[in-house]
């Protein structure tokens, strides 16, 4: 398989007066007329929300609709999503929305903490009300760092689970930096996770490798991930920045990675040159879209690529 890149859709640039930076984590509901895309801004520096606008089906490069007001907010002062929320997922389930969010909250120790939250919409996934005010993804005996990037695909009756999991916390040029790992579980509603053990599915590549941010698809009986790794040297845009890594499976239990597989690289130049990162691959009538982010975790905005089979 091989990805054709298209280019740039959008960067943020101050519109309606909160959308000053970042269009982090673009995750996307393929709706009968229009792509919706839900993705991360910063209205002011270390504080996110979810924004939202609609893109034309037949070109995704060409914006129909910026919403004018945040589909969901932070937390209260004390929640787990008291500083930031981030879209993981979205999908239309029995007429409603659902959409799993990271919430992140500062700490003293170290940066930040983050968990999964899920949230409905019962509008066509044009206004969400989070369903708990706590997450359905948090700590475990085995899980006790970090949850991000949860994701849910639907198959013989349940809803396998793929998230990342923190594994460590590291200290370089006296700042503190996290590496994570991709792991699964299984749900029969969205809510209650179970068979959680914290063991990766994938093998790393990269000394204290972080994976994260899955995305999966079913292509003729195959399943097929995409999701982004990177190291800890110089990874904000050097060699080891966010890369699109691969993965298949015949049951959604056994992995085999092959990133050379993945079909998609780092541009020459462009919004995409330094860092590829935050996958999110949908199929949109005929067509196989993935969407991502580009330099800067998102600061240069996300852009999209077509899949030619």
């Amino acid at each position: 398989m091989h990805w054709k890149k298209k280019g740039l859709i959008f960067k943020a640039g101050g519109e309606y007066g909160w959308i000053n930076s970042h269009a982090q984590i673009p995750k996307v509901l393929v709706k009968k007329d229009c792509l919706r895309v839900y993705f991360a801004p910063r209205p002011v520096s270390q504080r996110s929300c979810i924004a939202m606008m609609d893109l034309d089906i037949d070109n995704p490069s060409k914006i129909i609709h910026i919403y004018e007001k945040p589909v969901l907010e932070h937390g209260e002062e004390g929640q787990f999503d008291e500083h930031g929320v981030m879209p993981n997922w979205v999908d239309e389930i029995d007429g409603k929305v659902y959409m799993t969010y990271v919430g992140w909250s500062r700490r003293d120790s170290i940066p930040y903490s983050n968990w999964v939250g899920i949230a409905c919409s019962e509008d066509g996934g044009l206004s969400f009300k989070k369903m708990f005010r706590g997450p359905i993804l948090d700590r475990t005996p085995y899980e006790t760092l970090s949850g991000t990037g949860l994701m849910y695909i639907k198959e013989n009756n349940t809803y396998y689970a793929f998230y990342a999991n923190g594994t460590k916390w590291y200290k370089r040029d006296d700042k503190w930096d996290s590496a994570y790992e991709i792991v699964s579980a299984k749900s029969d509603d969205l809510i209650h996770l179970y068979d959680r053990n914290g063991t990766p599915i994938l093998p790393t590549r990269i000394e204290n490798e972080a994976n994260t941010v899955p995305t999966i698809i079913k292509i003729d009986n195959k399943f097929h991930m995409w999701f982004c790794y990177r190291g800890v040297e110089d990874y904000h845009d050097g060699e080891q920045s966010y890369s699109i890594g691969y993965a298949w499976s015949d049951d959604l239990e056994h992995w085999n990675r092959d990133d050379s597989k993945a079909g998609i690289e780092k541009s020459d130049d462009g919004f995409d040159s330094k860092m590829m990162a935050y996958p999110c691959v949908v199929k949109a009538k005929d067509k196989y879209f993935m969407f991502y982010n580009g330099n800067g975790f998102g600061q240069s905005g996300f852009g999209y690529a077509e899949l030619a089979l």
